[in-house]
C-alpha cells in the first residue's frame, strides 16, 4: 500500500453530476493528492440484454472523465481514466482498486435515480465493508 492516503485515489464516478460533485468535496478535504484514477463501471447484463449499447456507454464514460479533467487541471494532480465491465458494481470497484494498487477508494453517496441506488444502497455499504483499503465517504 502506499506511504500516503492519497497516493493514488480510486474515484468511482456514475454520471457527470456525480464526478462534479466529488470533484469539488475531495479537493476540499485534499491537498495532497498523488494520482486520481478515475472508474465508471459499465454494467453488464450477465447475459441478458444490456441497458444501452456499450459504445454509447463508453462514450457516456468519456464524458464523465472530462468533468475529472476539468476538475483537475491546474491542482498538479495526475489523472487517468478506466472503464470497468461486470455484472456487479461493487465486485468490479473492488477489482479496479486491487488492479490499480489504490491507496484509498473515494466517493460521495448519490441520491436517487437508478444509478443512485446502485452505489448507495448495497454498493455503498460493501464498499465501505467488502474492502482490504481505506475509503472515504464524503458528504453530498
Amino acid at each position: 500500500m502506499a506511504d500516503r492516503l492519497f497516493d493514488r485515489v480510486l474515484l468511482p464516478v456514475a454520471s457527470e453530476k456525480d464526478a462534479a460533485t466529488t470533484c469539488r468535496r475531495l479537493f476540499e478535504r485534499a491537498d495532497e493528492i498523488g494520482t486520481i484514477v478515475a472508474v465508471h463501471v459499465v454494467e453488464k447484463a450477465g447475459g441478458g440484454i444490456d441497458k444501452a449499447p456499450v459504445e454509447q456507454r463508453e462514450e457516456n464514460a468519456e464524458a464523465i472523465f472530462a468533468v475529472v479533467d476539468e476538475h483537475c487541471r491546474g491542482t498538479g494532480v495526475d489523472v487517468e481514466h478506466r472503464i470497468l465491465y461486470g455484472t456487479d458494481v461493487t465486485e468490479t470497484i473492488l477489482d479496479g482498486a486491487d488492479d490499480e494498487a489504490a491507496s484509498v477508494i473515494v466517493f460521495v453517496p448519490r441520491e436517487s435515480s437508478r444509478w443512485a441506488n446502485l452505489l448507495t444502497g448495497d454498493t455503498a455499504y460493501s464498499l465501505i465493508t467488502e474492502t482490504d483499503r481505506p475509503v472515504l465517504v464524503l458528504p453530498s
